[in-house]
C-alpha cells in the first residue's frame, strides 16, 4: 500500500439505496458534543459510493474509502461489506 493511500479517509456506514447499477447511497452517522451546551448530537449524511461488483444490498454495513471524483456526485469507493443485512 503506497503512502498516498494511507492518507485517504475511511468511513463505515449503512447502505440505504441500491437501485442504480454500480452505485450505492451510504448513510454515515457521527456523534459529537455541542461546543457550548455540551449535549451529544447525532448527525447523518448520505454519501454516494461506487460499488464496482454490485456486492452490497440495502441494510449492509460497509467500509468505504475516499477516492478521486468518479462522477458528478461520486467521490467514494466501496472497500468491503462488513456485515450483511438480515433480509439479504
Amino acid at each position: 500500500m503506497s503512502e498516498e493511500r494511507k492518507k485517504r479517509k475511511h468511513r463505515i456506514g449503512i447502505v440505504v439505496n441500491d437501485k442504480n447499477e454500480k452505485t450505492r447511497q451510504v448513510s454515515i452517522e457521527r456523534t459529537y458534543r455541542h461546543s457550548f451546551y455540551g449535549r451529544v448530537i447525532r448527525s447523518k449524511s448520505k454519501i454516494v459510493v461506487h460499488d464496482e461488483r454490485n456486492m452490497s444490498r440495502i441494510g449492509d454495513a460497509v467500509e468505504i474509502m475516499e477516492s478521486r471524483p468518479l462522477s458528478k456526485t461520486k467521490r467514494w469507493v466501496l472497500i468491503k461489506v462488513l456485515r450483511r443485512s438480515v433480509e439479504s
